[in-house]
């Protein structure tokens, strides 16, 4: 392991901290992501799926396609530390870490603020749970975002992912805080969650969980394994220390009696926010369960009622408990011309904290987030190509007030004005702008507006998922004649239908301002 010289381990102590407390209340209330994982055999065509919604207001908003690559024998793989936040395609603001022995060849794979899938069809979503501070490790080099990229560049499996995961902390450390990777292959689906050693040590500790074929699974910013059984292999993994580090730092007792619980040795269940999206993900698949909204346990997963489409766990990431009582817009009213009481037009599910206060409303952390600065949902498919087989379907900002497009592993390049950040200030030649305003706008008057918006996104989504089996039907007919030519043919699909929708979006923000604001 080589370590960057110029890093002062102090200035990356305080970074680190900072980053820390900037995202976060305290360890036991992160609130910034959610992850739904589906096995095969949830799914309405075998896909497995996997997902993430980037709730965070720091994350880089441009999209790039990072290509194949062969390296010579004896080249090193600089590391580095919060690659997620640089601000383009260049990475030119990235703080080197340290570099490690480079492999002869790395997969190509979209990659947002996170790694999203290779070419191999291995895809991973992520949210960040904490846990106990006293596990976070001063030492290591590498973080969540890393690994995410060193895994989808060397593997081609979930199975792979985690032993690699594995061989790499061992030998340089982690130095981030808990996190949950939900990885899914074209056959698996896997729940992983990873947290360092503990100061002045390299490596990490972690376990896995599989995710039965029909079932599906959640992770909402809270550790959720409990008991492992490495009896069975073929359903948990865990590092060698799982258990060990737990009774060195006198959260377990193994003489006790008690069983050793992951989520409870090295993390929290307190969060109701965490819990609450838990509790409406898995009531959504499995309504039947009826399980209790308050709960601090639920199943890990839990059997799919009804198979899930892409468009299903759409529906999921727009969801902020409406038809609940948990429903932050419920009680907003207002009284029309006709003197009927009636839901308050700016009554929005997505209030800031002063607007709560004023309507006297409780905060709820629902699954739609205003914070997002993109959501995905993968597809891994075992019987198509995997260039075809692999896609991600992408959307920007608010999952409830924008579409998401389908960009395959299999395409060479995203549209430029996915390529631009636009974390720093508004610009018009950035795509993520384009969904951004719309969304902003949309908390003026929501209860109108958002109607206005669903039209424009709805006609959008159903166009893609009509035109997928077509699409898909040529590129395979393609392929089996010119990989290169249905490569060509996939890029250029995604390439017009993203450049279509921002024009399109770009014009609907004209529209809402114009109507809206001369009209009240």
């Amino acid at each position: 392991m080589k370590l960057k010289k110029s890093m002062n381990a102090g200035l990356l102590v305080f970074l680190s901290m900072f980053l820390f407390f900037t995202c976060v209340a305290n360890s036991q209330g992160f609130d910034a992501c959610t992850s739904v994982i589906v096995g095969k055999a949830a799914s309405v065509d075998g896909s497995t799926m996997t997902s993430h919604s980037c709730d965070s207001n720091t994350d880089r908003t441009w999209i790039n396609l990072v290509p194949h690559k062969k390296y010579k024998k004896g080249e090193m793989c600089k590391v580095y530390f919060q690659s997620k936040r640089t601000k383009g395609p260049n990475d030119d603001d990235r703080m080197e870490m340290g570099e490690i022995p480079q492999v002869p060849e790395t997969y190509a794979y979209i990659n947002t603020a996170y790694a999203v899938i290779n070419e191999h069809q291995l895809a991973i979503g992520e949210t960040t749970f904490g846990g106990k501070r006293e596990l976070h490790s001063d030492e290591g080099i590498l973080d969540c975002p890393e690994l995410y990229r060193l895994a989808l560049e060397r593997t081609k499996t979930a199975r792979e992912a985690i032993h690699i995961i594995d061989y790499l902390t061992k030998k340089y450390g982690y130095n981030d805080y808990g996190e949950c990777f939900t990885f899914a292959d074209p056959n698996e689906t896997w729940h992983f969650e990873i947290l360092g050693p503990g100061k002045g040590k390299i490596g990490a500790v972690w376990a896995a969980e599989r995710i039965p074929d029909d079932h599906v699974g959640v992770s909402a910013n809270a550790s959720r394994i409990r008991q492992i059984d490495l009896s069975d292999p073929e359903n948990y993994m865990a590092s060698d220390n799982v258990f060990s580090l737990a009774e060195e730092m006198g959260w377990w007792d193994s003489k006790s009696g008690k069983p050793f619980e992951f989520c409870y040795a090295y993390a929290s269940r307190k969060s109701m926010g965490s819990r609450r999206r838990e509790w409406r993900v898995l009531s959504l698949v499995a309504p039947s369960l009826h399980l209790d909204p308050n709960g601090e346990n639920f199943p890990f997963s839990v059997k799919a009622e009804k198979k899930l489409s892409v468009k299903d766990m759409l529906e999921i990431f727009r969801n902020y408990y409406q038809d609940t009582p948990f429903d932050m817009t419920r009680t907003i009213t207002a009284v029309d011309r006709k003197g009927k009481t009636v839901k308050s037009p700016i009554a929005n599910p997505f209030l800031n904290r002063e607007q709560m206060q004023l309507f006297k409303v409780q905060r709820e952390r629902t699954i739609a987030c205003k914070r997002a600065t993109y959501v995905q949902v993968t597809q891994s498919r075992a019987w198509l190509p995997d260039a075809i087989g692999g896609v991600v379907w992408l959307g920007y900002d608010n999952p409830a007030t924008t579409p998401h497009l389908p960009f395959y592993c299999g395409i060479s390049r995203m549209p430029k004005t996915y390529m631009v950040d636009g974390r720093e200030k508004f610009r018009r030649d950035c795509a993520w702008w384009a969904f951004r305003r719309v969304s902003q706008l949309s908390y003026m008057r929501y209860q109108e507006m958002s109607k206005d918006i669903e039209k424009v996104w709805q006609q959008i989504e159903t166009g893609v998922f009509t035109q997928q089996p077509e699409i898909e039907k040529q590129t395979v007919a393609l392929y089996k004649k010119s990989p290169k030519s249905a490569k060509t043919f996939l890029t250029n699909y995604c390439l017009k239908t993203a450049n279509r929708t921002v024009a399109r979006y770009w014009l609907l923000g004209d529209e809402l301002w114009s109507k809206y604001t001369n009209k009240f």
